[in-house]
């Protein structure tokens, strides 16, 4: 319920403030003294975008402000889901500067427009003249029905369901696509994997390969090296090994004499045995070197295959040869199982299809049930209204397609004359059979939604007299259970009981007061008989504040 709203620097509005009563608020006022302009900002403060020039004096931040009482409202996961502190009244302030920037506030949080419009649609439905042409919108229609049969169980699960039918559908004709692209190329792609096959690459080939080659080029210098090594250490008269091996005897010997000889001894005998095993590995070694030439052409072959493989798939290494090879055979072999992948796909699609219509068929039933509720409560509703003859109709027709909304085409049809045939609504309803329509379904939409508030901008053009009389009961009545605000310029809609405001100009500058009953007894007057009151229409005013 919306308690309070100020409004500073915006349009024509210089700064005002006014409290709003629980029940019926009217507001009524001459044309250009403001209503709309309340109406704006109320809708800024609600989410709505900044489309034009916010600001009165341009040197200063615009800002709208209002506090509601939101308890009872089941708003409380919405508030932990966007981790704000929930109370049971809360303040809404739009800030918009100078240079056309917003800022938006829930409490003391600031908050993205996105989430003061998704709290603003749980807190105020705002219907003014123009939205009688939402009739036309097939999505408002369901949305009726929808309310009506409580279905938004059914309803979240057909959304669910829809996604991944569309999900799987995009997945499908993207592995088409991709199937398409590689058979273009199949030819190709298996004679290049057969080419790498038949290459029988194995990892850490190139690196062994061109250490070996490397080897055996080398393999005289190799082999003389070792010789001479052998020979240093083994020489019979000259080698390392038979000199150092009679030093370590002769230090031995001494060992009695001279203890530093036993340790050097030991020193030299681990020495003489290393050396002996250095030269039994350079004979082996010497031995196995053999500078093979069929070996050599045979490794230089291999390097060859290598070197030129890398080269044709413009591979920066070996390992990224081996990695392009595997890439080339999963796309084969994407290749090779895309016909069972489809087809698996497909048969994936069609059980999500079968999902989607069956929920798609619960929906067509649950608003096909309410139907009739809907066409009695509408007839009724405007025969009230003064259109005794009226007949409306709501027919529900099967869509081709998915939609996200069903299977459902719905149309209201609708007639004035008992005689004519029921047609689309938007199509042949005048203004004021319009504005009474949607009265009705307002009206009904509002209890079964729970808002807290709903504002009525003029939804009364178009009709005057007993049927006027008839709207103002209507909105009377809904204010019972929710709060009405009602701009209205018929007396007799603004005679109901409820707090009359009235808005208007002065020195240029839109305000709004609350009227005392005196001063709302003149207010209706002047809508009777214009801007110079007269006794006889202070008489009627009075006769239509009962």
């Amino acid at each position: 319920m919306l308690k309070s709203l100020k409004i500073e620097n915006y349009a024509l509005i210089e700064s005002l403030s006014v409290e709003w009563d629980k029940s019926l608020n009217i507001i009524t006022g001459e044309t250009g003294a403001g209503k709309s302009i309340l109406l704006g900002a109320l809708g800024l403060l609600l989410g709505a975008k900044n489309e034009g020039q916010a600001l009165k004096d341009l040197e200063r931040n615009c800002i709208i402000e209002a506090t509601f009482d939101i308890e009872g409202y089941g708003l409380e996961t919405l508030f932990e889901d966007n981790d704000l502190d929930y109370e049971s009244e809360m303040t809404i302030r739009r800030v918009i500067t100078p240079a056309g920037k917003s800022r938006a506030f829930v409490g003391d949080m600031p908050v993205q427009l996105s989430l003061l419009k998704e709290l603003g649609s749980r807190l105020v439905d705002i219907h003014s003249q123009h939205q009688n042409l939402i009739l036309s919108s097939e999505e408002f229609r369901i949305s009726v029905l929808d309310t009506l049969a409580a279905n938004s169980e059914i309803a979240t699960r057909y959304t669910t369901l829809l996604y991944s039918l569309q999900r799987l559908r995009s997945d499908y004709r993207t592995m088409c696509e991709e199937m398409e692209a590689a058979r273009r190329d199949e030819e190709w792609l298996r004679y290049t994997v057969e080419e790498l096959r038949a290459a029988k690459l194995k990892p850490g080939e190139q690196a062994e390969t061109e250490q070996l080659l490397a080897t055996l080029e080398s393999a005289d210098r190799i082999s003389e090296a070792l010789t001479t090594l052998r020979n240093t250490l083994d020489d019979e008269e000259l080698g390392a090994v038979v000199a150092l091996s009679r030093s370590e005897r002769d230090l031995g010997a001494l060992g009695e004499h001279y203890a530093a000889g036993a340790s050097l001894a030991e020193r030299l005998k681990s020495v003489v045995a290393e050396l002996k095993d250095i030269s039994s590995t350079a004979a082996d070694q010497a031995e196995r070197i053999d500078a093979d030439p069929e070996r050599i052409q045979q490794l230089s072959e291999r390097l060859s295959t290598i070197y030129s493989l890398e080269m044709k798939h413009r591979a920066e290494s070996y390992d990224d040869l081996l990695d392009k090879f595997a890439e080339l055979e999963a796309r084969l072999a994407t290749i090779d199982n895309s016909d069972a992948e489809i087809r698996a796909m497909a048969e994936r699609i069609e059980a999500a299809e079968a999902e989607c219509r069956a929920a798609a068929n619960e929906l067509s039933a649950s608003r096909k049930e309410v139907c009739p509720k809907l066409e009695s409560y509408i007839e009724d509703m405007l025969h009230m209204l003064g259109m005794e003859d009226a007949r409306f109709v709501v027919e529900i027709g099967s869509a081709e397609k998915f939609t996200p909304t069903g299977r459902d085409c719905v149309a209201y049809l609708f007639t004035a004359n008992r005689t004519s045939k029921p047609s689309a609504v938007e199509r042949i309803a005048s203004g004021g059979e319009l504005s009474r329509i949607m009265l009705a379904l307002k009206s009904l939409l509002a209890e079964r939604r729970s808002l807290p508030t709903v504002i009525f901008d003029e939804i009364d053009t178009g009709v005057s007299g007993r049927v006027a009389d008839a709207m103002g009961d209507i909105i009377a009545k809904l204010s019972e259970s929710i709060q009405v605000i009602d701009i209205t310029h018929l007396p007799q809609v603004a005679s109901k009981p409820g707090t009359h405001f009235v808005v208007y100009k002065e020195s240029g500058h839109s305000n709004i007061r609350r009227l005392s009953k005196a001063e709302r007894v003149d207010e209706i007057a002047k809508m009777l008989s214009g801007s110079s009151i007269t006794d006889a229409a202070r008489k009627q005013a009075k006769i239509l504040l009962g």
